[in-house]
């Protein structure tokens, strides 16, 4: 776990109009992962410019960021999207809520053989998450390409069992989310993640015949906070500086390229 911690300087914080009981409480600690970190530490510089002192806690897995808001240790974390934040709660019962929207980062519908959904011939391998809050949105993409028609209204939570046509016969192929980058090789078609197909580095993490965006709003990536915690001042700054700033803006365009958007903007 790594920490960064900002120190304000008096002055500033109250030259930018935030009181002297803000300026005297606890910097407000968030939880992170690496994928999300370089933004949010220039969002974190950004801040203690303008007087708010913020500490940045990296996680380097997906469940300890929950169990530690949940507990209190942080008072925010931004790793997770709606899917998975109600799969941790129905899981361990944590009393956690989004607070307010950050990013989407893209996935896509990758091929090493064809140009065109139109060209993939009947029964064409497709491959896709196994995992249930993956697989939901690897189902949605299908359907966003035309290959598949899904129940009206079964969202992130689709299933193969919700397909309701499939006319080229497509196979759907189940795979952890972090081999998929893998069976580019093999398979027809494959549900891509341009974060790990650039860690990869076998393929342009931009060559998707498809994307998803905010049409799946479900996805975007979530601050997350205790009930408790949403007068909290020291979020709404935050979030607005995250949302706002130019520099956090550049920051995010180098982090993600053009493979991600706006969550709060759509």
């Amino acid at each position: 776990m790594l920490e960064k911690l900002f120190r304000p300087v008096a002055a500033i914080a109250l030259g930018l109009g935030l009181s002297a009981t803000a300026l005297a409480a606890e910097p407000l600690k968030i939880g992170t992962t690496s994928a999300f970190a370089i933004p949010l530490e220039a969002a974190v510089e950004e801040a203690h410019k303008q007087g708010l002192e913020v500490k940045l806690i990296e996680f380097s897995d997906w469940i300890a960021p929950n169990v530690s808001l949940n507990s209190g240790d942080i008072d925010v974390n931004y790793f997770q999207h709606i899917p998975f934040l109600e799969n941790a709660k129905a899981a361990a019962g944590f009393d956690l809520v989004p607070y307010a929207p950050g990013i989407i980062n893209n996935v896509g519908l990758y091929s090493k053989r064809y140009k065109r959904f139109d060209d993939l011939p009947e029964g064409a391998s497709v491959a896709i998450a196994n995992d249930p809050i993956n697989s939901g949105r690897g189902l949605q993409l299908l359907a966003k390409a035309g290959l598949i028609t899904l129940k009206p209204g079964v969202g992130y939570k689709a299933t193969e069992d919700d397909i309701v046509a499939n006319p080229k016969k497509i196979r759907i192929l189940q795979v952890e989310a972090v081999q998929l980058v893998r069976a580019y090789d093999d398979a027809d078609l494959v549900q891509g993640y341009p974060a790990y197909i650039r860690l990869a580095k076998t393929f342009d993490p931009a060559s998707a015949l498809l994307f998803d965006g905010l049409e799946n709003k479900e996805y975007v990536i979530q601050f997350v906070i205790r009930p408790q915690s949403k007068a909290d001042p020291r979020l709404a700054k935050f979030v607005d500086i995250y949302q706002h700033s130019p520099v956090v803006r550049e920051a995010l365009n180098k982090a993600h390229g053009n493979l991600y958007q706006a969550g709060w903007e759509g």
